[in-house]
């Protein structure tokens, strides 16, 4: 590597490394203000109300919070914190922030990474059945597609506990035991992934098959299937990954939906109870967690580009 490379790379590895900053610190402080602009005390909320503790125990609740400081210093203080890596006290759990988040962390990466990969796979699938062929099939598919599109996801997740839990009895109504309670959350939130995504890989994948490589590749023989599967979803990735990359953005509001009808421990069921207790402190902690996965998801949708297109490869070590 040239010493001209190794600056750019260097140069590179610090612009990112503020933006990953900047994002964090910009969701932080809107968060905080959109937070402080919503009417009520959290101590009151977290204690039941105005009789039912003592007013001695409410003050002491809310100077172990902090929320006696004045709010500029109270975000200052915050800030501080946020940059040791500490996300301060849960109101609610009366726990490290940290601890809560990771806690529920694990439950609902599965079950988004899961949703994700079947959504996918049912994408894939679809596009290369349907581009370009079978038009009746084509036509239902896509029709299907409108439907999950336009249905509410804790309405699809009530139609399936309904058929197969409450009917059927295949699967439990809720909790986190075991794979069993796995399946219905995860075709619930993956089902309007897998259409969205459905739409935009068949209509790539039936450009790349108009294009000249396509009757090329079909000149020297190779079967349609061939040509689908090693040139065509090449082509048609490119656009179907920046989407994946928005998507899973959306995930963890979906993630939400879905844990709540079916009863799951997660983030989506933490987020809920901090927003209705106005948690501070977990609400921050959440959605700068969001923020960066978000950073993190577009670096690897960056990467991706890298890895599918040789042209830009090339154009990037220029």
């Amino acid at each position: 590597m040239t010493r001209g490379s190794a600056s750019k790379m260097a140069l590179t590895v610090l612009k990112r490394l503020f933006t990953i900053l900047a994002v964090l610190w910009g969701a932080a402080t809107l968060t905080f203000v959109a937070v402080k602009l919503i009417p009520g005390d959290p101590v009151l909320i977290l204690s039941g109300g105005d009789s039912v503790v003592e007013d001695d125990y409410r003050a002491e609740l809310t100077a172990r919070f902090g929320l006696d400081k004045p709010v500029w210093l109270q975000y200052l203080r915050y800030c501080g914190q946020a940059l040791s890596g500490h996300l301060g006290e849960s109101y609610q759990f009366r726990a490290p922030v940290v601890q809560v988040i990771t806690d529920a962390l694990g439950q609902t990466l599965v079950l988004a990474g899961l949703a994700l990969t079947l959504a996918l796979l049912l994408a894939v699938l679809n596009a290369l059945a349907t581009a370009g062929r079978w038009p009746l099939l084509r036509l239902f598919n896509s029709s299907l597609e409108l439907c999950l599109l336009s249905t509410p996801v804790y309405w699809t997740g009530i139609v399936l506990l309904s058929i197969f839990s409450f009917h059927l009895q295949w699967f439990p109504v809720t909790g986190n035991d075991g794979w069993q309670s796995l399946v219905l959350p995860v075709i619930t939130l993956s089902l309007p992934l897998a259409a969205t995504l459905s739409q935009v890989l068949r209509d790539g994948l039936e450009q790349a098959l108009q294009q000249p490589f396509a009757l090329t590749v079909r000149t020297r023989g190779a079967g349609e299937t061939l040509l689908r599967l090693r040139h065509g979803l090449r082509h048609a990735a490119l656009a179907a990954s920046t989407l994946t990359g928005t998507l899973l953005a959306n995930l963890l509001s979906g993630s939400i939906l879905t844990e709540t009808v079916f009863g799951r421990v997660g983030l989506g069921k933490i987020t809920l109870q901090a927003i209705a207790s106005r948690d501070m402190p977990l609400i921050l902690g959440l959605v700068m967690l969001s923020a960066l996965l978000f950073v993190i998801v577009n670096l690897l949708v960056d990467a991706l580009y890298l890895l599918i297109d040789p042209r830009l490869r090339a154009g990037s070590h220029r």
